[in-house]
């Protein structure tokens, strides 16, 4: 560190998940942008960017780069990265590159009908072990005019608040059984079985296991983003998808991190403006589902 400090050692920039709780990761994305780093390329991390050759250094590179140069005979030439996974990391370089990218579909998706839709997202403080808010923005026959943000919050950082809510957001999914329920990957999914396991007066695991095996229970990254499209972003999480999308949070420095330390603060002074920066920061998180579900619908019309 010294080394590099004294400009006696240089560093390549690289992007990876982590710079977004980062203070200065706006400035590093902005030496990574500048160099045009292959860890542009979402879920191209750095120890995957190691293994290209010199000749592929950078997002142009690799856009460039002819696919049966990267790929012969079914078989990736790039040793340690798979060919179908070489041919993902080639079509997002190709879009990026593109003046005016658009995501699309690599085959075909069709999501669920419903007159009703949920969509779903948890927030917790990790250093009480806490899930302190179940929110939910409810929609009915995709018009956007009957949404609705319907929040269950724990008003004390105790184990009895915490089932509450738990209590009141399953009861809430009960009562809307025919109601599709997006979320954004595994992460309510495993939340909601960690609570099951604590309080299964409320849910057992198995319950809760059963309830997101139901077709109308959707986790649009692991069953559609990751695996079905290709995106011309850094990366596939909601708010970088959300933003591509133009969709804006209220707050100007949105993060799941600053969320954590926003209920640290509520729970210390009781200041119901924190409250409501913590409520509208998981409203928005939802909405930006809606956005995201929308975009994909659009998509898939024929």
């Amino acid at each position: 560190m010294e080394d590099i400090v004294d400009r006696h050692a240089t560093t390549r920039p690289g992007l990876i998940s982590d710079c977004a709780l980062c203070h200065w990761r706006s400035h590093c994305r902005r030496g990574i942008v500048d160099a045009d780093d292959l860890t542009l390329i979402s879920e191209l991390g750095r120890s995957i960017r190691e293994r290209f050759p010199s000749d592929i250094a950078t997002v142009a590179d690799l856009a460039r780069a002819g696919l049966t140069d990267l790929i012969s005979n079914g078989k990736s030439t790039i040793p340690g990265i798979g060919a179908k996974t070489l041919q993902k990391y080639h079509a997002r370089a190709v879009l990026q590159k593109q003046s005016s990218p658009a995501p699309y579909f690599t085959e075909e998706v069709r999501l669920p009908p419903s007159e009703t839709e949920l969509f779903f997202d948890v927030e917790t403080d990790p250093f009480r072990g806490l899930c302190y808010l179940h929110g939910f923005v409810e929609r009915t026959r995709r018009d956007s005019e009957t949404e609705e943000y319907v929040a269950f919050f724990a008003d004390e950082a105790v184990e009895e608040a915490e089932r509450d809510v738990f209590a009141q957001a399953w009861a809430y999914v009960q009562a809307h059984s025919d109601a599709v329920v997006y979320f954004y990957s595994h992460y309510e999914r495993t939340i909601w079985k960690q609570l099951a396991g604590r309080f299964p007066d409320v849910a057992t695991e198995d319950d809760v296991t059963a309830l997101f095996e139901q077709d109308r229970f959707v986790d649009l990254y692991t069953d559609v983003v990751k695996p079905r499209m290709i995106w011309p972003t850094y990366s596939l999480s909601l708010k970088v998808l959300a933003a591509f999308l133009g969709f804006k949070w209220r707050d100007t420095d949105p993060s799941g991190a600053g969320s954590i330390q926003w209920f640290h603060e509520w729970i210390e002074t009781g200041d119901d403006a924190i409250r409501q920066r913590i409520l509208e920061y998981n409203e928005d998180d939802c909405r930006a589902m809606r956005v995201l579900v929308d975009a994909l619908t659009e998509l898939s019309r024929p």
